[in-house]
């Protein structure tokens, strides 16, 4: 079991939009991360953490394709929304400001794809010092090879990977 302070901690959900989630996914589809997200978020809320929820925007295109809002519950439990342009989540979107100033130095990581947005967001939160947690049951991928790739081999080079029951907030 793994305790974190709430007021130096924060969750961050990566590209939970309705048609990532909806895509075929594995090892777990992605009603089942989004499920557990939830569960988190509702933790982290009730510890008064903050929840933030990032989602991708495509560049220099007229309209979004159809489903690229976050999912209803995503956006309502969310604090703050970072929009992204790029895979990871940092890069000229403010999140790192938005972090600092709330005095949190320790990320929660979850969301699709876990060897896409997550752990390109983490690379960069790494590059910033913060102190990263992965949680494997809130994370899936295009495949479960690229997915077991991530938690097994690259995301343990930049934090912990956890699964939900074992993040504590007091």
């Amino acid at each position: 079991m793994r305790t974190l302070d709430p007021s130096r901690t924060a969750l961050v959900l990566v590209d939970l939009m309705d048609r990532i989630v909806a895509a075929p996914l594995a090892p777990r589809p992605g009603a089942d991360v989004l499920e557990a997200s939830l569960a988190l978020a509702g933790a982290f809320r009730e510890a008064g953490a903050p929840v933030v929820a990032i989602r991708v925007e495509r560049p220099g295109v007229a309209e979004q394709p159809p489903g690229s809002d976050l999912v209803a519950e995503v956006a309502a439990a969310a604090d703050a929304v970072v929009v992204k342009r790029t895979i990871g989540g940092f890069h000229g979107t403010g999140l790192d400001e938005l972090l600092r100033v709330r005095g949190v130095d320790t990320l929660v990581l979850a969301g699709i794809a876990t060897n896409l947005g997550v752990e390109s967001t983490a690379r960069a939160a790494s590059d910033l010092g913060y102190e990263l947690l992965f949680v494997e049951d809130a994370m899936t991928a295009l495949t479960a090879e690229e997915h077991r790739a991530a938690v097994a081999l690259n995301l343990p080079r930049f934090g912990e990977v956890v699964d939900r029951v074992s993040v504590r907030l007091d």
